[in-house]
């Protein structure tokens, strides 16, 4: 399938200091995508070169075949026919809700904008709100109005940029699977960015991992937690703690836990020594044949309780089990390892 959006090696920067260096990137057509790295890595300045508002200082970006940015070509941003909502929503605060969502649609008549409005903020569940003004909304509705005008020109590619960053947990949960939906339905393509993890897997099928300026691993949420391409992403996705082991035979390493086998092997010599990452979903507690280990902290999380743990070699664990399973602090459990997808690293 060709690709909507091709990114090829970009270099991007502001006075001296280069923030994206040989970045590359592939989306195919009505797909949701997401930038996730941590702050600084280049996310936002990613965004801005798609969209027009930086230049590229090598490679090239190209929508449908075409060439909008290469170095010393930039289509301006107008003429690219994407949408793009901002962290801030953007609104023009002298502007009603309406002539906000028909504001990239001034060449039709103004029944049709009107008409165009009423549908979109119907999508955004926001009908009879179109004579309101901004400073009448909350952050929440807000945010959907923005989304509402990014959407109402039918853009080719829809950029947002840590659109929900503002807003509290409980409404940017609903308002991210809100919003997935809406996307879905008008099979709009999407790229996505934010810093936060169970935002970029609840809404990216595809998931770009970032660090210091490039693509360090692209795949799907599954993937990126159960198969990290390297210890960076192994530490940004999801939790968990690295224990020392040696390589018994390809698929086999001996550790604190005793001898850990997965669905992978490994091409390393015998007796190399490795790290094997544990996440808190593998570790099991009060298990007959386990290894004795120390409880040293507990975070009950309603349905949940994380315990921290520590094995006789004075490895750290996480295990995450249901809160049903009340032990203290200082108390010694039994611990278990159920880890198919064992994730190894050499030392």
């Amino acid at each position: 399938m060709t690709a909507l959006l091709e990114i090829e090696s970009i270099r991007c920067g502001y006075d001296s200091e280069v923030v994206v260096k040989d970045f590359s990137l592939s989306l195919r057509d009505t797909t949701l995508n997401c930038l996730l790295g941590p702050s600084g890595c280049g996310k936002t300045t990613v965004l801005r070169a798609i969209a027009g508002f930086e230049p590229v200082g090598a490679g090239e970006i190209r929508l449908n075949g075409e060439v909008i940015s290469s170095v010393g070509k930039t289509v301006a941003p107008e003429d690219r026919g994407l949408g793009m909502v901002f962290q801030d929503y953007a609104l023009f605060p002298h502007l009603s809700v309406a002539e906000n969502v028909s504001f990239g649609l001034r060449k039709q008549s103004r029944k049709q904008r009107r008409k165009a409005a009423e549908e979109m903020l119907e999508l955004v569940g926001l009908e009879g709100y179109l004579d309101r003004y901004p400073h009448e909304l909350s952050g929440g509705q807000q945010q959907r109005v923005a989304v509402a005008r990014a959407l109402a020109p039918e853009p080719r590619l829809l950029l947002m940029d840590e659109p929900f960053s503002n807003l509290d947990i409980e409404l940017r949960e609903r308002l991210v699977l809100d919003i997935r939906e809406i996307l879905r339905q008008r099979q709009t393509t999407t790229l996505f960015v934010t810093h936060d993890q169970e935002e970029a897997f609840v809404i990216g099928e595809h998931v770009a991992i970032m660090n210091e300026g490039r693509v360090v691993q692209w795949d799907m949420p599954y993937n990126l937690y159960h198969e990290p391409a390297n210890r960076f992403v192994a530490d940004f996705v999801g939790q968990g703690r690295l224990i020392e082991g040696v390589l018994v035979d390809h698929e086999s390493v001996d550790t604190s836990l005793g001898l850990l086998s997965g669905n992978r092997s490994y091409e390393w010599p015998v007796n190399t020594r490795v790290d094997v990452l544990l996440r808190p979903d593998d570790v099991l507690l009060d298990v007959e044949a386990g290894v004795s280990c120390l409880i040293t902290d507990r975070a009950f999380k309603g349905a949940q309780i994380m315990y921290t743990l520590r094995t006789p070699k004075g490895d750290e664990l996480l295990s995450l089990v249901a809160s049903h399973l009340d032990l203290n602090v200082g108390q010694r459990v039994n611990v278990g390892v159920d880890a198919e997808h064992l994730v190894v690293f050499r030392q």
